[in-house]
């Protein structure tokens, strides 16, 4: 019954897939900036242990909450639609890269702190002139590699109501419309295959 695909259903197909997009770049971006914040706090080599540990034990818990929980969390907070599917990637990010962002930090070269401190800096210029110069091609793989890890999970959030192409390909099984969503199926592979391309490319240029 998926066979032929119904193409009539482009519009639906690009602006789905747009959505879908967006949720994963706005969700990553947001706890990319908050992991990067977190990440600090809880790298030994930069706090003390009262505040590392803490902090990665907050970020444990992130970690640990399943990412479909987070939706149906979310969608009850705050209605349908990718408002919550972007809350849900961006807490659930949160936890995985602070603690990329953390062990980053943390293996950073030593000598290069102490030759930074030796000349009497201070905290935030050991972050900016010891950490990001070593670390930044790190946090940026990181990144990216979370982008296409979260690409791929908001296509699951559309089936809580969390936006995106799973919320039509839900609407579509509801109503036996299998045509349709064997269009918006087609259209998942060739945009996760894409954005897999782009993620290696761009993690090989960082190498």
């Amino acid at each position: 019954r998926m066979v032929p695909p119904d193409l009539g259903v482009a519009s639906s197909v690009v602006s789905s897939t747009l959505e879908t997009i967006q949720i994963a770049l706005f969700g990553t971006v947001v706890a990319a900036v908050v992991s990067f914040v977190l990440g600090l706090l809880a790298a030994n080599n930069l706090t003390p242990r009262w505040i590392n540990q803490p902090i990665k034990s907050f970020l444990g818990v992130l970690r640990g909450i399943p990412l479909i929980l987070l939706a149906v969390m979310f969608v009850s907070t705050v209605g349908l639609g990718p408002f919550p599917g972007v809350l849900a990637i961006a807490v659930h990010s949160t936890g995985m890269l602070g603690k990329f962002y953390a062990e980053a930090f943390e293996n950073a070269d030593k000598g290069v702190f102490e030759a930074i401190d030796s000349s009497g800096a201070s905290w935030f210029q050991r972050v900016r002139f010891a950490v990001l110069p070593q670390v930044a091609p790190d946090v940026a793989r990181d990144t990216m590699f979370r982008f296409e890890l979260n690409l791929r999970e908001s296509l699951v959030l559309g089936l809580v109501g969390a936006g995106g192409i799973g919320f039509y390909i839900q609407s579509y099984v509801r109503a036996f419309q299998y045509e349709r969503v064997a269009t918006l199926t087609l259209m998942v592979i060739v945009m996760v295959i894409a954005v897999e391309q782009l993620s290696t490319w761009i993690r090989r240029q960082l190498r």
